[in-house]
């Protein structure tokens, strides 16, 4: 069974997708693994050269600064990024997945709803939490002023958008409660595995 985890940025995805690695759920984190297959893949890095140009990469590095200039004014060269990448992962994560023997694994993504991919999933979880504590985590994890991270938050789509096409949803503002729904979730997801499998 394949379970998306998904939410806006500084909503605590990677926190709720510990909680999970920790009850023995295998998490694919998907931002971790297209960065590291836009370094390896060489189909993935002759795409992006000749979408941005040689100056994508410094030797064998990602130009993060140059790459974010290019596509932050243009939603065009964004989406063009976006479908070199984005096929690139999908097919690294399937392969993943074969190699998985837990009940379910976790996609973690960031962009499900925005990028129509419901279809993929089995069940998806949400991670939410108040925009305020969201600019201010992401703020200080990137060391970047509260008006960036909002036009970063206003680039997704908001949370009462995404929670209808939601199967579970965890506020993630006091870490105990988290864990503890995430214990939940955790035993519904099997509770539901289970129960496919009878009928």
């Amino acid at each position: 069974m394949i379970v998306g985890l998904t939410g806006g940025i500084g909503s605590g995805k990677t926190t709720v997708a510990h909680f999970f690695k920790d009850l023995g759920v295998p998490v694919y984190n998907s931002d971790q693994e297209a960065r590291k297959l836009m370094r390896t893949s060489k189909k993935v890095k002759k795409a992006i050269i000749e979408l941005l140009g040689e100056n994508a990469y410094t030797g064998k590095k990602l130009n993060k600064t140059y790459i974010s200039d290019k596509i932050f004014n243009s939603e065009k060269l964004l989406q063009n990024l976006n479908s070199i990448v984005h096929p690139a992962v999908r097919t690294h994560f399937l392969k993943w997945k074969k190699k998985q023997e837990a009940p379910y694994v976790i996609q973690e993504t960031a962009l499900i709803f925005e990028n129509k991919a419901q279809a993929f999933y089995d069940k998806i979880i949400l991670v939410v939490a108040p925009e305020s504590q969201r600019i201010q985590r992401v703020s200080q994890r990137d060391s970047i002023a509260d008006y960036q991270v909002e036009s970063r938050i206003k680039n997704q789509l908001k949370d009462d958008q995404k929670i209808p096409f939601s199967h579970f949803v965890i506020e993630n503002v006091d870490l105990k409660k988290t864990q503890k729904k995430v214990g939940e979730v955790h035993k519904a997801l099997l509770d539901y595995k289970e129960s496919s499998a009878i009928f």
